[in-house]
């Protein structure tokens, strides 16, 4: 009873086309769920009044329109009353009212198709160009993200046929011009990525209704000239098949494939056919069991009627780049007309609809994602699951899109901060960050942003990064991009000291050796490295120490004659190192900074003047410019004490935790770490690291452990 008293009050109030909306929106709901559809129509009535929307209609009429399109996908009557509230959620001043008179999941549903009402905007704002596609495509995610709710989308998609059905009849020029952009760049490719086909074929087809008209009412009236013809002729198609396939012993499942207006255009122009010469405007589809009888399926209709030359695509034996498969044919059909013919397996089917090969794709030619692939084929099995559908939050949960005060959308990971959004810019932007505005208000960095936000960066005219970004407690950086570019800016600023003071240790040591007149690039290059500011960084951080710098410099001399009191001895001798020198007994041996040898490595040695000998690999790039009257025969000696310093380069994926796994192998190891150096760029790390080991076995024993390490590329030997 009360239900039609709501009806009888409500129903006066409402266009007679509404009003039987109105009765199909009550027919189709339980008593309980019929008086609150009821009530919020009194509730719409009451606030809505006579406002029209920017557009010119009625809000009444434009909610319960809206109802009346979602009623066709048999939604739960929280979605449907959310969709006649919509509209008057997007008035600031009523909405402490709506959430009061109605509860949390309504309230939700009808903000949330409310908040879409941005996209409408940030769409109209695109200027045509290079990025435009590539902002449409992030406004398109930026949506969903924003939909905490997948019913929201919905919502959304039925506002949106409706607003289009009132442009098509309305005299609005500019604004229905601009809702129809609207319509094609954002709604109807998300409509047809969640498979809403309903709502995708009319979007476009009164989209281009509004945008061409002249040629969407020749399209019409050559399909309204030959409906029936096409219908009786796919049936007669169908059964001819059919009884070829039974023959063979075919099961099968046929039917046709019609063709919407925006379709037949869209394939007109891309082509530059005429109508007449449309295969596909008379299609039919078989869906067998398997590839075997794909190929069974071809050679009855191959067999039944002529192939066109030229028209015969296999997607089974060479799939598209997005594994789309399917056989594709066209004939020359019964009465001597182009026909289409599709044949795939249910398997490929099912695949082309709901997976990464989803029809979407390769339609609009969009680049893969394939975490945003897997995310849409679910959600277009929600939207086929009805009821199943409110389960669809937090799918895009690892993703955020936020604006830029232009009304750029940027796409960050999930509670990142104002700081974030400033690296993403521009490094330098991120370096002289001091404060952010969000919708307007100054928050603080470490504030999470969230979807759909303007977030405005306010910087210092110079300046770095403070390094309490780094520290994840405070939670002022949740990109790794980001972090990176804060440890590069500060691993450039100690890069710099370490010259510096590289420098003055060079200098002193040169002066002290009578050796001003060096030359610093021939003096790095004898140390291993290419460039002077990477050597004397490695001095000034005391990786290079005084005594291998004594030793590394003493070999660039003008080098005498060896002197005539070295005994030249044929015998070897053992030293402590572990390392036989031929004819020099109990004296230095060193290690050669340059290349670092290491068992059972070929060496020789290169004796320095009140030093001892140095150590060289007999590859060495130094070894020819050492003079050669100075160069011993040397050998690796038994002495199972003894280590050798060897440099290993590690390149990997930058995550946390990433050094400490590899410290823990080498502490297993017992292997002794001398010096470290390591740099992040992007998402890869890139580590020098010092070692002591007593031979190459167990080196290279290391290093099959630490590229056993996840996120670990390459380990090796420099």
């Amino acid at each position: 009873m009360a239900t039609a008293n709501h009806l009888k009050l409500v129903t006066p109030l409402l266009p007679d086309r509404a009003a039987g909306l109105l009765s199909a929106l009550a027919g189709a709901y339980n008593v309980e769920e019929n008086a609150l559809i009821s009530r919020t129509l009194v509730w719409i009535a009451k606030h809505a009044g006579e406002r029209r929307l920017a557009s010119g209609e009625a809000m009444l009429e434009h909610a319960v329109a809206t109802a009346g399109i979602l009623l066709a996908f048999e939604p739960d009557v929280e979605c449907v009353t959310a969709g006649l509230l919509g509209r008057l959620a997007e008035d600031a001043v009523l909405l402490p009212a709506l959430r009061e008179d109605f509860d949390a999941d309504v309230a939700a549903l009808a903000e949330g198709a409310a908040r879409m009402l941005t996209i409408e905007e940030l769409g109209g704002r695109i200027e045509p160009g290079r990025t435009a596609g590539t902002q449409l495509e992030a406004l398109r995610k930026m949506l969903l993200a924003m939909a905490q709710d997948m019913r929201v989308v919905l919502i959304k998609l039925a506002d949106q046929v409706q607003s289009l059905r009132f442009a098509v009849k309305s005299d609005a020029g500019p604004q229905r011009v601009a809702a129809a952009h609207l319509a094609l760049d954002i709604y109807a490719p998300l409509a047809n990525r969640l498979g809403v086909w309903q709502l995708k074929w009319e979007i476009e087809d009164l989209a281009l209704r509004i945008l061409e008209p002249e040629i969407y009412q020749r399209i019409a009236r050559w399909l309204d000239e030959k409906r029936d013809d096409r219908e009786s002729y796919i049936t007669n198609v169908i059964a001819q098949l059919h009884a070829a396939l039974a023959e063979s012993g075919i099961q099968s499942e046929l039917n046709g494939r019609p063709k919407h207006i925006y379709s037949i255009y869209n394939k007109m122009r891309d082509k530059n056919l005429d109508f007449a010469s449309l295969y596909d405007v008379r299609a039919v589809r078989a869906i067998v069991a398997d590839v075997k009888a794909c190929y069974a399926v071809l050679g009855v209709v191959h067999n039944l009627w002529t192939p066109l030359p030229g028209e015969f695509d296999d997607y089974i034996a060479r799939p598209k780049g997005n594994n789309y498969r399917s056989l594709h044919t066209a004939v020359i059909g019964p009465g001597d007309k182009p026909l289409e013919i599709q044949i795939r397996t249910a398997e490929m089917h099912q695949h082309a609809e709901f997976g990464v090969a989803a029809h979407w794709r390769y339609k609009e030619g969009s680049s893969r994602d394939a975490r945003y692939d897997d995310k849409i084929a679910w959600l277009r099995q929600i939207v086929e699951w009805k009821d199943e559908m409110a389960d669809a939050s937090g799918l895009f949960a690892d993703t955020i899109y936020v604006l830029t005060p232009q009304g750029k959308v940027i796409d960050l990971p999930a509670d990142a901060t104002p700081i974030d959004f400033a690296y993403h810019l521009h490094s330098d932007l991120g370096h002289r960050c001091r404060g952010a505005r969000v919708d307007g208000a100054m928050v603080p960095l470490n504030t999470p942003l969230r979807n759909g936000q303007r977030v405005e960066v306010i910087t210092a005219k110079q300046g770095g990064p403070s390094r309490d970004w780094l520290n994840p407690a405070l939670g002022f950086l949740k990109s790794a991009s980001a972090r990176n570019r804060v440890r590069q800016w500060f691993n450039r600023q100690n890069h710099e000291t370490s010259v510096a003071q590289g420098r003055t240790i060079v200098d002193r040591e040169l002066q002290r050796q009578g050796m001003t007149r060096l030359n610093l690039e021939t003096l790095a290059r004898q140390f291993g490295f290419n460039k002077v500011d990477d050597f004397l960084a490695d001095v000034g951080r005391g990786e290079t120490g005084p005594r291998q710098l004594q030793n590394g410099i003493v070999p660039q001399q003008e080098t005498p004659p060896v002197d005539e009191d070295v005994p030249i001895v044929r015998k070897a001798r053992a030293q402590s190192s572990g390392i036989l020198v031929v004819g020099v007994d109990k004296l230095l041996t060193v290690p050669a900074r340059c290349c670092k040898p290491a068992p059972p490595d070929p060496i020789i040695g290169f004796v320095s003047r009140g030093r001892g000998v140095t150590i060289h690999r007999r590859g060495c790039l130094n070894v020819p410019r050492l003079s050669a009257e100075r160069l011993v025969e040397a050998e690796w000696g038994d002495s199972p004490l003894a280590t050798f310093p060897v440099d290993i380069v590690i390149e990997a994926d930058d995550r946390t935790g990433l050094l400490r796994d590899i410290t823990e192998i080498l502490s297993r190891e017992h292997i002794n770490v001398t010096a470290t150096n390591s740099a992040s760029r992007s998402a890869s790390a890139r580590m020098l690291l010092t070692v002591e080991v007593p031979n190459l076995g167990q080196l290279e024993r290391v290093l099959a452990l630490i590229r056993a390490v996840p996120g670990v590329a390459r380990a090796a030997r420099r």
